[in-house]
């Protein structure tokens, strides 16, 4: 599987951490930036990198970092076909890909400890989306919305 992964200025050490971890463990990791660090750089910008990466199918899920994950969150759902939820617990990002195939991860890199980044993560990148009846029926409710409202 292949995962992207960008971050601004305020997730930029938990970024690095990240992609050791990532590679490490099998997964193909493409680092969409940034690749320095600059105070003054813009969560959006990175975003929608990974945001990108999972409409072409570049990619299969997408991990967005910035200070408090909040940022990339709501960029990352102005995209088509993007679901991206803030995911501070394990259980969420295990869950958020399971009941509503959730394919972006966004962290608050000033929200939560590395430690426990890293257990959200490997959550995240092992969960499946669970084609159960009721899974599915509430994943095709939200893409009519999506439908409807993003074109």
């Amino acid at each position: 599987m292949k995962i992207s992964i960008a971050t601004d200025h305020g997730g930029f050490d938990l970024k690095n951490h990240l992609l050791k971890v990532i590679s490490s463990s099998g997964y193909e990791v493409l680092d969409k930036g940034a690749h320095t660090f600059d105070p003054n750089d813009d969560y959006p910008d990175f975003a929608k990198l990974v945001a990108k990466s999972i409409q072409k199918g570049e990619t299969t899920k997408g991990i967005i970092i910035c200070g408090s994950g909040v940022g990339a969150s709501i960029t990352a759902t102005k995209f088509k076909g993007v679901r991206a939820a803030i995911c501070h617990d394990t259980y969420s990002a295990a869950q958020g890909v399971e009941h509503d195939d959730m394919n972006v991860l966004c962290l608050g890199a000033r929200v939560i400890k590395i430690s426990l980044a890293v257990k959200i993560v490997r959550k995240f990148l092992e969960a499946q989306f669970d084609s159960d009846t009721r899974f599915v029926r509430r994943l095709n409710k939200v893409i009519e919305i999506e439908k409807s409202q993003l074109g």
